[in-house]
């Protein structure tokens, strides 16, 4: 299947994996959803990762925070956790990749 792309806005980041975007459907629909970054696992929030968990959001927010991205779906469905898989692209950069690379998530394949 290939992968959608949609503008979006990112609204709110609850950890280095999940955030909450308002994206354009077209048509002048706007939808806001919950996208868990495709490819990555992140430190929790919450619990015995908390310090680096904050570390890690932190960056992410000072990425894409109130930004419009491209976010490229993997399932045009939900996950598990009722949210969409995607990756999120910046300026041209794979956001999922520089969370990896600058050490704020670990690489996870499904």
């Amino acid at each position: 299947m290939k992968p959608y792309h949609y503008n979006a806005k990112i609204t709110k980041v609850y950890d280095a994996d999940t955030v909450t975007a308002i994206v354009d459907c077209g048509f002048s629909i706007n939808l806001r959803i919950r996208i868990r970054l495709y490819g990555i696992n992140a430190p929790e929030v919450r619990g015995k990762e908390r310090p680096e968990g904050l570390k890690s959001r932190d960056y992410l927010r000072s990425l894409i925070l109130d930004k419009y991205v491209i976010l490229e779906t993997i399932k045009d469905k939900k996950g598990k956790y009722g949210r969409y898989i995607g990756i999120i692209h910046l300026d041209g950069k794979n956001v999922n990749e520089l969370l990896v690379e600058n050490k704020y998530a670990v690489k996870k394949d499904y």
